[in-house]
């Protein structure tokens, strides 16, 4: 078994653009996915995450702390949630990736985890 982080960005002008069924399909989409990778066992966590308006980046350079609004890359897709799933093979991540409903509009990043430590 591996884990894989199923990562979902949105760009906000591509979503306004979608009809209320549309965004209604994915919203219940989710839903179903979760259930779906819960039956199986498969699914180790999923987080949704705020717009980039409430987002703070923070740098230290020499020794100062400085914090600026907004997201660390300038783009108009944002990060705007993520799945972490246990599954037998890069293939199996890559097929439930697909079945994400986000996939429909935008794209569906998989990447491997390699590397995780839990509470101290």
């Amino acid at each position: 078994m591996a884990k894989y982080l199923l990562i979902m960005h949105m760009n906000p002008t591509l979503w306004a653009g979608l009809t209320d069924d549309q965004k209604n399909e994915v919203f219940e989409g989710h839903g179903k996915f979760h259930q779906l990778i819960s039956e199986s066992g498969e699914m180790i966590e999923t987080k949704a995450l705020a717009d980039p308006d409430a987002t703070k980046t923070v740098r230290v350079r020499e020794g100062a702390t400085d914090v600026v609004s907004g997201p660390f890359v300038e783009s108009e897709a944002f990060l705007c949630g993520y799945y972490v799933v246990d599954v037998e093979s890069e293939e199996r991540a890559v097929e439930l990736a697909a079945q994400i409903p986000d996939a429909k509009h935008t794209a569906i990043e998989v990447r491997k985890v390699v590397h995780e430590a839990g509470p101290a």
